[in-house]
């Protein structure tokens, strides 16, 4: 049970006043930063000296822009480096040495900004699926660099005095608005530059937020690259408990990366839209459908008279409107029985469409309804049918895999590697939807999943959990339904997660450790990390695939071990070719990565396997080696320099 502090002070009289001001002139009413530096209600008294006066009152200059408290501090956030890295988690994986799709855990902006040198501009899909802002979110996405994390969100009221990081972003609460778009902006940032030239994003969304995310969106991928805002129809059923309205719709907003550069994939075409092509008058071309052949669209052509096959003559189109074909195209198309005048043969022409002449898709619609992409309770089912809860109390607002796999069939094909990133991951539906998608065609796309931490209440497993379960599960369920077609289709994942960096903390300059000092920072290297932890950090700090494949190569170590027993290893040979050239980077990327659980050498784990290493090349625990900066952290790191050459 819960008890509510007591206020111990008096009202708060200005609260009290800007309430009274907000009921008659609500335009007023804005979000400030106290002394403290806390976004809070205040009044905006230039706009308030405008409604008391009968004149243009002067004041500030005037722009078109999306504004809030914090916003710079947003900004930063989305620039900010950081000292993190990504850890593979092999026991919670599936098929972790071959997929290709990612699950990772942790604060969605570190890992955005740790996917950045990797994937920028390859992803052809985002969809995500944020906290509505409704109240009664669990808000923990609050991001500040200024001070230690637990201090802030202790100061911040994230925590509770036990520690628990839960907070709901009341719209009682001053800064309503201002924390949802705070988080929202950096995220939006990092997730563009993701984006490939032809790729699209699409965001799920109410009405409570759907206007400053509109506005948000316009800013962050420009307005021009505004495609469209779906409507979903949620529910099968009216809330006849509703206040005002039942609300029975949800939104997507759609922005492309470049307009110009991307087009959505047609969609088959549905059993009802072919029901409405007939073959009345036996065309030996099949069934067909019959249009208007006049237009508002001026054409100097297009304006005659038209006497049909029953003598009664057509003076001409509608007003307002022009035949769309001059009248010798109309006559050709008549001619070749294209034209269709009625059954009396004395109606206005209408020009014939055949089903076998269609294209085979159909253009997208701005109206998505339940039968065609599912509704909420088919998502909830969806949930309860891949994991096992304590009880009936599942995700408030999960989004089915049918409404995933509308936007995959849009803005995905098949026969690519098309990338697919989901950083509010929630129950994994993204996941699901893409084992799903890929076992009906054959397709190859891939996922990236981002979830932040939550070990749950004791009662209920925590998100990531169910989502990891849910993925598990989707993956047995799409090979079960690939059949005979299963034989390389990816239902695994790799679970990783954002920690600190692998390298260890070091605040002094090499000139200011004693003798003692310098041999303990011999390694630099945490003492908790494995040989997978820095064969990771290596991938992020050269911009290569994080879903590699990965091999071992504990046998031919062996091999090598007993060769140096037999025969002395040669002097090793400097060389000056740097591992960070161009080349040498191009060849790690199109090749399996090797590593041995031996050696504690960053380097070691980086290598072509094309290449065939003689026996008497250098290896990792040769002294030749070569320092290279580490973007994330800016130190200097010691690394082999035969294996990163290409020897071992």
């Amino acid at each position: 049970m819960t008890v509510e502090k007591l206020k111990m002070h008096s009202p708060d009289l200005t609260e009290r006043n800007i309430d009274m001001i907000a009921e008659l002139f609500p335009a007023v009413v804005t979000e400030t930063l106290d002394a403290d530096g806390n976004p809070t209600r205040a009044v905006n008294f230039d706009a308030l000296r405008q409604e008391l006066s009968d004149h243009i009152v002067e004041g500030p200059q005037e722009r078109y822009r999306l504004d809030w408290p914090g916003k710079r501090a947003a900004a930063f956030a989305a620039n900010a480096p950081i000292a993190k890295t990504l850890r593979p988690v092999r026991e919670e994986s599936v098929d972790f040495d071959t997929t290709k799709n990612l699950f990772i855990e942790g604060d969605n902006l570190d890992a955005l900004k740790l996917l950045q040198e990797s994937y920028l501009g390859k992803v052809k899909l985002i969809y995500i699926d944020p906290p509505y802002n409704t109240g009664s979110d669990r808000f923990v996405y609050d991001d500040d660099f200024a001070e230690a994390s637990d201090e802030f969100l202790l100061r911040s009221g994230q925590v509770n005095d036990l520690g628990e990081r839960i907070q709901a972003n009341t719209d009682s609460s001053g800064r309503f608005h201002s924390d949802w778009l705070g988080m929202m902006y950096p995220r939006l940032k990092l997730a563009r530059s993701l984006l490939a030239i032809d790729g699209v994003i699409f965001v799920s969304i109410d009405d409570h937020e759907l206007p400053r995310l509109r506005s948000l969106m316009d800013e962050v991928f420009g307005g021009h690259n505004f495609v469209a805002n779906v409507i979903w129809h949620k529910v099968h059923t009216i809330k006849n408990t509703a206040k005002h309205f039942s609300e029975d719709h949800e939104y997507l907003l759609v922005y492309a990366r470049n307009a110009d550069e991307w087009e959505p994939n047609p969609l088959p075409r549905t059993d009802e839209q072919d029901r409405r092509f007939t073959n009345p008058d036996g065309d030996p071309r099949g069934a067909w459908i019959s249009g208007p052949i006049q237009a508002r669209n001026y054409y100097s052509r297009g304006l005659y008279s038209i006497t049909t096959p029953g003598g009664r003559v057509v003076e001409g189109p509608p007003p307002g409107s022009y035949w769309r074909f001059s009248e010798e195209k109309f006559r050709e198309l008549d001619a070749d029985g294209r034209i269709y005048w009625g059954a009396a043969g004395n109606n206005v022409p209408r020009i014939k469409r055949f089903l076998s002449e269609m294209n085979t898709g159909r253009v997208p619609q701005t109206y998505w309804p339940y039968s065609q992409v599912g509704h909420s309770q088919d998502a909830k089912n969806e949930v309860l049918a891949r994991v096992d809860f304590a009880s009936d109390q599942v995700f408030d607002t999960p989004k089915p895999t049918k409404l995933i796999r509308r936007m995959l069939s849009l803005a995905t094909a098949p026969g690519s590697d098309d990338i697919v990133i989901d950083f509010f991951a929630g129950s994994g539906a993204t996941a699901d939807a893409v084992f799903q998608q890929n076992a009906e065609d054959g397709g190859s796309r891939r996922f990236i999943l981002v979830q932040l931490p939550d070990d749950g209440d004791g009662r209920q497993k925590g998100i990531p959990e169910v989502a990891k379960e849910r993925i598990r599960n989707a993956g047995r369920a799409a090979a079960d339904a690939a059949g005979l077609n299963a034989e390389g289709l990816d239902v695994g994942f790799r679970s990783m997660r954002v920690d600190t960096t692998n390298m260890a903390e070091v605040d002094a300059s090499a000139d200011a450790l004693s003798q003692g000092e310098l041999l303990n920072a011999i390694d630099s290297v945490k003492p908790d990390r494995t040989d997978e932890d820095l064969l990771f950090q290596v991938l992020l700090d050269w911009g290569l695939d994080l879903s590699l494949p990965i091999g071992r190569e504990v046998s031919r170590e062996r091999e090598r071990e007993r060769e140096r027993e037999r025969e002395p290893a040669p002097r090793p040979q400097r060389t000056s070719a740097s591992p960070t050239t161009r080349s040498s980077r191009a060849s790690a990327r199109r090749c399996p990565l090797m590593w041995s659980p031996r050696s504690r050498s960053v380097s070691h784990f980086v290598r072509c396997s094309a290449t065939r290493p003689s026996l008497r090349t250098p290896i990792a625990s040769t002294p030749s080696s070569f320092s290279v900066s580490c973007r994330r952290t800016q130190r200097l790191r010691l690394y082999d320099l035969a294996v990163l050459g290409g020897g071992a």
